[in-house]
């Protein structure tokens, strides 16, 4: 892609999110990896609605200004934590997703395994320490999540996504909000029917045979059938196995052919 068609791209996303109600004002930021050290960033003071490709600008690893006549925002530096710890990132894209930040509000973490479409493609979405706006406690609580997840959640502060692709980082900012949509809606209606563990183990040997691209946290705890507590080592990069001797029923082929095309289809291939 030439540059005008990447901060054309990233003008696209800013204006998506702002007309998903992900954004408000001038919230949330988007940056997209050039080379090794130099990335293309929404600027601060811009609302995303209002984005036009001369405004986008671009910035080393330190976040110094390298061209652009706006100013890039100060909570550039997660971005760059993630470019840092990730090598394999190329976009990454910060929002305040109203539901699913609701959830970091709350109190309540964003762990059920209620969807299939999120299970394969980005799993439980761990909930990181508060930490004040444009300094580098957003960036430190990332840490202990950032080498098993492609999506965050920011404790009072919106999300965060990450992706090969910038098409990926936005997609998965979706799939966050639209499972914490689903969530809250069974919540209010009474009850919250996770996906057994079994059908979790065969969710992620798809997810391999689809070699979806990204990290993913696997399951790591479940209280499907009857199990408390289970902890079960389903692991995209290994063969599953889980831990709690659990059985059920095997998926209907029908379905996961489905979820296969859908899944596909949001990645672009």
């Amino acid at each position: 892609m030439t540059a005008f068609e990447i901060k054309k791209a990233i003008c696209e996303v800013g204006h998506k999110l702002y007309d998903h109600g992900f954004v408000a004002a001038n919230d949330g930021n988007i940056s997209v990896k050039v080379s090794d050290n130099e990335y293309y960033c929404t600027p601060t003071g811009v609302s995303k609605g209002d984005l036009t490709p001369d405004m986008i600008i671009k910035i080393d690893g330190t976040g110094k200004k390298l061209e652009g006549k706006l100013n890039p925002s100060s909570e550039i530096k997660m971005h760059l934590r993630v470019y840092r710890e990730r090598p394999d990132v190329n976009a990454v894209v910060h929002a305040h997703p109203p539901v699913a930040t609701a959830f970091t509000v709350a109190g309540i973490p964003l762990d059920q395994y209620i969807l299939p479409e999120a299970i394969l493609t980005m799993g439980a979405v761990p909930t990181c320490e508060y930490g004040t706006p444009s300094t580098m406690e957003i960036p430190d609580s990332l840490a202990p999540y950032i080498q098993d997840n492609d999506a965050f959640l920011l404790k009072n502060h919106g999300a965060l996504t990450v992706g090969n692709t910038l098409k990926k980082a936005f997609f998965l900012m979706e799939e966050v909000e639209f499972n914490a949509q689903i969530c809250k809606h069974a919540r209010e209606l009474g009850n919250v029917e996770e996906i057994p563990c079994d059908q979790l183990e065969k969710l992620m040997e798809l997810r391999k045979k689809m070699q979806i691209p990204g990290r993913h946290p696997g399951c790591k705890k479940c209280k499907n059938l009857g199990t408390e507590n289970c902890r079960c080592k389903h692991n995209a990069e290994s063969k599953s196995t889980c831990s709690c001797g659990t059985s059920a029923a095997s998926a209907d082929e029908d379905l996961v052919a489905a979820i296969t095309k859908k899944v596909l289809a949001a990645l672009g291939r």
